[in-house]
């Protein structure tokens, strides 16, 4: 949110300049590994004070966040007064946000073996505009943070006057060395121009990108420009996607198990976003595990490889100093999906058997070669894998998988209208070097659902790479409950030596409200059966506004005000369930006019009819006039209503489906 708002202050991107020869490289001895710990802003913004850092610092020790190897607290923005000291031109602290002083703050970290970490920006200010940067005074600000006993910067990029940023960024670096204090240096200019390529000299990490917020789209939107940066990363100079948002509450646990996951793959510095006062102890169990911190804090210091990626299906390697390969399987897609790789394909060395150790689960299985794993929409598995000579003391690696089967192009098999008949497959892979016996899967449904079995296999033996696999047809009552419902399927298996093991797998699939009814609906009015928005969820009768939600302006295009619509952002998608009762849709379609300050939004807008598009308005951008579009939706079970950024990146891309209808 920080980057788009600041955007108004900077007149344009700074150009870069060689560095001097003379310039002296960032300090080699600091964040040998990415540094861990917390920053206040995506929490709290502006709403700061001594006494909520101090009670950071005191969760760090009390929840085991230090145990597990988080250092930093660190103070964003608005710590500081709005003026620096006249006698001595020192930046000074808030008179009623901090009155004990920086320096009494960082005493109180320490005092629990924790490092103090502080903010400003590479600026004439802030980008709160609420203290001073610290352009043109670099040597006087890194002498005062030295004395306060500073040991992290985060140096932003707002208000920089159009400067060339490798200049800027390095004066700071230089002052910060001459203080003596070794000072972990965070260059926040938000990869606008390519620090990657010179921050290794001036820096210890660097962001890639601009701000995170507490959405999916923008997770997996920051993942995809941090991932092809691995060749840049390394100890003491380390791409950084920024924080974490785990433990925030807006994403679903097995989205932040993602995002902790594939952050620490990457070898991203882990620094804690969420108001520890207000984190879930299931939350805390994703920032407290330490087999996968121990994959972001490996002295080798690699970041991990993208070596697949197709249809949302991702597969990343990490080296680790000890000779074994981190594994991260990661399902972008919105079904359920079984990824695999193998030790071979991740660089492993021939053997018989390999140990590959679940990091989420924390458990030792063998596998003969495959890595593999059956994962929920958005879901990361993460291993640690190794040729051992003892593979055969683990339990086998059985991948068991609940599939849904599509039943409309475009929609997932888990939407599942009350009293439509679906069909469930419950697959289950040996993986192990040794065979098992007696293999056998079964399915359970809700109360009230009819289950048909159409098919089911049994192995007495089931060797390597073999399956075993049942079919079901499943039928939700037509007074289904609106709402999410679980499917269970298990596979029975003997382990030889060992006796009988259960791998239970579980889906849910979302019953939708029951279609709309009337002769002409309002779209906003009627319940959303599934929606993502890249930036924020989409709006009923507002515009985007930002990512919380309900914080939207009145909907207007190019001047063109209106009462009722859909406001999103690219990329985006609505999925509403008309049951085959509407005729058509119809809306005016534009980018909005809310902070289209940049002039750069475009977009396309396209309806459609289960896997039918009916409808698309071709690109509009931010100085187009509203253009009406219309679909036929007879026969259609869904309405699905899609917003593309156009084939230019997601640029303040807000687009309103304005005045939009159902005729039904």
């Amino acid at each position: 949110m920080r980057a788009l708002l600041t955007a108004l202050a900077l007149v344009a991107a700074s150009a870069v300049v060689p560095a001097s020869p003379a310039a002296r490289a960032a300090d080699p001895t600091l964040a040998l590994t990415p540094p861990m710990g917390f920053n206040n802003w995506n929490t709290t913004g502006c709403d700061i004070n001594e006494q909520m850092i101090r009670d950071m610092a005191d969760i760090f020790v009390s929840k085991g966040l230090k145990d597990a190897g988080y250092q930093y607290v660190n103070v964003d923005d608005c710590w500081a007064d709005a003026t620096r000291d006249p006698a001595t031109g020192r930046m000074r602290n808030h008179p009623t946000r901090f009155p004990s002083g920086m320096k009494a703050l960082a005493d109180y970290i320490h005092a629990r073996g924790l490092k103090f970490g502080i903010y400003t920006s590479a600026g004439t200010q802030t980008c709160a505009k609420t203290m001073p940067g610290a352009l043109d005074h670099e040597e006087l600000d890194a002498q005062t943070f030295a004395d306060w006993g500073v040991d992290y910067l985060k140096y932003d990029n707002c208000n920089n006057e159009g400067r060339p940023a490798l200049e800027r960024y390095t004066k700071m670096r230089d002052a910060l060395r001459r203080t003596g204090r070794p000072i972990v240096y965070s260059i926040c200019e938000w990869g606008q121009n390519k620090p990657w390529e010179w921050g290794k000299d001036v820096g210890n990490l660097w962001r890639t990108t601009g701000d995170i917020n507490d959405t999916w789209s923008k997770t997996v939107e920051i993942l995809k420009l941090n991932a092809p940066l691995d060749a840049y990363a390394g100890p003491g100079h380390w791409n950084d996607p920024d924080m974490l948002e785990v433990g925030n509450g807006r994403q679903s646990t097995v989205e932040y198990q993602s995002h902790f996951a594939l952050w620490s793959i990457m070898a991203a510095p882990l620094l804690i976003g969420a108001d520890l006062r207000k984190v879930s102890g299931e939350h805390f169990d994703v920032l407290r595990n330490k087999e996968i911190i121990a994959v972001d804090q490996d002295k080798l210091g690699v970041q991990g490889k993208v070596i697949t990626q197709k249809d949302g299906h991702w597969v990343f390697v990490k080296p680790l100093a000890n000779g074994d390969k981190a594994v991260a399987l990661f399902n972008e897609s919105e079904v359920n999906a079984t990824i695999s790789t193998s030790a071979r394909e991740v660089g492993l060395p021939r053997s018989v058997g390999y140990t590959v150790r679940d990091l989420w689960q924390h458990k030792d299985f063998q596998s003969a070669d495959a890595i593999s794993a059956a994962l929920p929409p958005h879901g990361t598995a993460i291993f640690r894998v190794k040729a051992s000579q003892d593979w055969y003391r683990h339990e086998p690696a059985i991948d068991t998988s609940l599939d849904i089967a599509q039943r409309y192009e475009g929609i997932p098999g888990t939407i599942t209208p009350a009293g439509e008949p679906f069909v469930a497959t419950v697959t289950a892979t040996n993986q192990a070097p040794i065979p098992v016996l007696n293999a056998s899967t079964t399915f359970t449904v809700p109360a009230g659902w009819q289950v048909e079995q159409l098919s089911s296999e049994r192995a007495p033996v089931l060797l390597t790479s073999q399956s075993v696999r049942s079919r079901w047809k499943v039928t939700p009552p037509a007074g289904a409950v609106p709402g999410a419902h679980v499917l269970n399927g298990s596979l029975r298996v003997t382990w030889v030596g060992h006796g009988r093991l259960t791998k239970p797998v579980t889906s849910p699939v979302l019953v939708p409200v029951a279609p709309p009814s009337g002769a002409s609906l309002w779209a906003s009015d009627v319940t959303f059966t599934a929606e993502r928005s890249g930036y924020g969820p989409v709006e009923r009768d507002r515009s985007n506004g930002g990512y919380l939600g309900g914080d939207g302006k009145t909907l207007t295009i190019n001047g063109k005000t209106y009462e009722k619509g859909l406001g999103a952002h690219a990329n985006a998608e609505l999925i509403l369930y008309v049951g085959g009762r509407c005729t058509s849709f119809s809306s005016d379609v534009g980018i909005d006019d809310e902070r289209d300050v940049n002039q750069q939004g475009s977009a396309v807008f396209e309806i459609w009819a289960d896997g039918v598009r009916v409808a698309s308005s071709g690109l509009r951008t931010w100085q187009d006039d509203a253009v009406p579009i219309s679909g036929s939706l007879v026969g259609a079970k869904f309405l699905r209503l899609v917003l593309d950024d156009g084939g230019d990146g997601v640029r303040y891309d807000r687009g309103d489906f304005a005045g939009a209808k159902l005729t039904c």
